[in-house]
């Protein structure tokens, strides 16, 4: 058999990666191994720590718009109101003057 190994990691798109980072791990481990592809290594692992540090980055803000997001999708359904979307957004914005 061949190829697979790593779920094809190499025909990954960049936006594909961020479902196999594990793979990520475990190639940069593989090339580490070897002794004599540190570079390649390193900047796999660097890969997975951006794609990591990124992910934090989203999940903040995004834990910040969640009430927002979830009272436009309610008013657009007719499950709330404007009243609770101005709530919402008042919220959103004196989190971020802190």
């Amino acid at each position: 058999m061949s190829g697979g190994s790593y779920d094809y990691l190499y025909s990954r798109d960049s936006d594909e990666l961020f479902g196999y980072s594990g793979v990520l791990e475990e190639m940069a481990d593989r090339l580490a191994k070897l002794g004599y592809a540190d570079a390649a290594a390193q900047e796999t692992l660097w890969i997975l720590l951006e794609m990591r540090a990124f992910q934090n980055r989203i999940n903040t803000v995004k834990d910040r718009l969640r009430d927002v997001w979830q009272a436009v999708e309610w008013w657009d359904s007719c499950d709330s109101n404007e009243k609770c979307l101005k709530e919402a957004v008042k919220e959103y914005n004196d989190s971020r003057s802190k």
